[in-house]
């Protein structure tokens, strides 16, 4: 793929202006958005989306707009559980909601920043060892099941409990009170660090896990970095929207975890197929491509990947009972932080 440096220019400038304008916007007036702002700026992103792929389904072929719609879709349902875990953070650490935007933007930017350097770092790894492709495969099926264990089990996910949020809280004369973005205050004379910082540490950690996910999946269905990066970045533009125009909604996806297993197991199969016909491990087959093997086309990918999703939404609708979405809601937050998060 052709990428000139013009292309990449305009991308990282409209990326940062994009970012930005948030940051203005949100410090400005730091509120919960109502949904007609919420669902005014999710179509804007999503059809931005759908426009940019299209104008690389024409500008550069057939091929690459296909891999970018099923790397799009990919990291935008991966995305959606990632936002699934930040609800849960909100809530464990009641956050103010005339804050979570805030909140929520430093997330977003976290992210960007945590799967660019993983994007640089895959892309490195597979320019100069194909044998990556063999443990990026691996890796997603151990994910897979990891996500189908998890919902068998029934287990509850705790991000805030994390191993840095803790070591901060012991080690930090930790408040109470929120002051929007400021990372400490002084009351009665006494310093004390805003629980805003422990949830940037929350969002960070969890952004560092889920990039360990998104960039080897993403990989599965294109190896240009410029695909790679772009359907990051539009699959992360208005998260913070969907998040307060979905609410509790969330909550009654029921089958995501499953839907994702299938989707990550799936794509890991095709790694590792793509890994055999790159072989160059001295023991497997000599050390010669695997030429044998199949190769799962872009458009064979991105209809596995859309019915997938489609399917896991429609079946988490019918299956979870209608009194899921007021679980922990955003806006059933309550607006006076407590300390028992702290304890």
């Amino acid at each position: 793929m052709d990428v000139t440096t013009l292309e990449w220019t305009i991308t990282f400038a409209v990326t940062i202006g994009v970012l930005l304008f948030d940051v203005v916007v949100i410090a400005r007036d730091p509120r919960e958005p109502s949904l007609k702002e919420c669902a005014l700026a999710l179509s804007v992103y999503v059809g931005g989306a759908v426009a940019f792929g299209l104008w690389t389904l024409a500008k550069h072929g057939h091929d690459y707009g296909v891999q970018f719609f099923a790397g799009w879709l990919t990291e935008y349902s991966l995305s959606i559980d990632n936002l699934f875990v930040f609800l849960i953070l909100m809530a464990a650490l009641k956050v103010p909601r005339k804050y979570q935007q805030e909140a929520l933007l430093i997330g977003i930017i976290l992210a960007l920043v945590f799967r660019g350097v993983f994007i640089a770092l895959g892309y490195t790894l597979i320019e100069n060892f194909s044998w990556v492709f063999y443990l990026f495969g691996a890796f997603l099926v151990y994910t897979a099941a990891k996500l189908v264990g998890s919902y068998t089990d029934d287990e509850e996910e705790h991000p805030e409990d994390n191993a840095v949020v803790k070591f901060a809280q012991r080690h930090m004369n930790v408040g109470t009170e929120y002051h929007g973005l400021r990372l400490w205050y002084v009351e009665n004379g006494v310093r004390f660090v805003s629980p805003i910082l422990i949830v940037i540490l929350a969002l960070g950690v969890t952004d560092i896990l889920f990039a360990l996910d998104s960039i080897p999946a993403i990989f599965g269905i294109t190896q240009e970095p410029y695909l790679v990066f772009t359907a990051n970045v539009f699959a992360l533009m208005g998260l913070r929207q969907l998040y307060f125009l979905l609410g509790g909604l969330l909550q009654r996806l029921v089958y995501l975890s499953l839907g994702l297993a299938f989707v990550l197991a799936f794509i890991g199969v095709k790694l590792v197929l793509h890994a055999l016909h790159e072989n160059e491990l001295p023991f497997i087959n000599g050390g010669n491509h695997v030429t044998g093997a199949p190769e799962i086309s872009s458009l064979v990918s991105l209809g596995v990947i859309l019915t997938t999703l489609v399917v896991t939404a429609v079946a988490s609708l019918l299956k979870a009972p209608a009194g899921t979405d007021e679980a922990v809601a955003p806006a059933d937050l309550d607006e006076t932080p407590g300390s028992d998060w702290r304890e």
